[in-house]
């Protein structure tokens, strides 16, 4: 029930843009997790330099859920790796979250981003299921979208954007 009122709130706040050191807030998020978990051999590769226009706070809360899914999702990897980068075509800025975990097949794509959807049962992976939920909702907010792509036992990869505000 928090989550979900957390999660309704998200729509009623209003969004305070300023540039925001995307690299820095996900290698902050990265040392956390790894200081939460110090017997997993993560590797996290972070691309430098990345600012964007955003709130700072809701930004933080959704790059925090797509990295920590990564974390968990590679959980059973001897040897995981997450990335953390850009990609850009035609000037649209893309963000991604990459993991080699477990991933999921296309055909539930479409589940990924509902409240309580989830792909995996509760014992295999803790969570509320709206991780992702709250994740599409504050992107929206910004004007951005949010997809995902994965392959069963192969990984997912999950895309960003922030839309077009610029910071005066």
């Amino acid at each position: 029930i928090d989550d979900l009122l957390a999660l309704s709130r998200l729509t009623r706040t209003k969004l305070n843009y300023q540039e925001v050191e995307m690299s820095a807030m996900a290698e902050e998020i990265a040392s956390e997790l790894i200081r939460a978990n110090e017997n997993r051999n993560v590797e996290f590769i972070i691309e430098p330099n990345l600012r964007d226009c955003a709130d700072v706070n809701l930004v933080r809360i959704a790059l925090y859920n797509l990295l920590q899914n990564a974390w968990k999702y590679s959980s059973k990897q001897e040897n995981a790796t997450i990335e953390f980068g850009l990609q850009g075509d035609n000037g649209t800025r893309e963000y991604f979250v990459k993991d080699d975990g477990v991933g999921f097949k296309m055909d539930y794509v479409h589940k990924l981003f509902g409240a309580f959807q989830r792909l995996h049962s509760v014992s295999e992976y803790e969570g509320t299921g709206i991780g992702l939920a709250t994740v599409q909702r504050i992107i929206h907010q910004h004007g951005g979208s949010v997809r995902a792509e994965g392959a069963l036992n192969e990984g997912a990869t999950f895309y960003f954007t922030l839309g077009s505000n610029n910071c005066t």
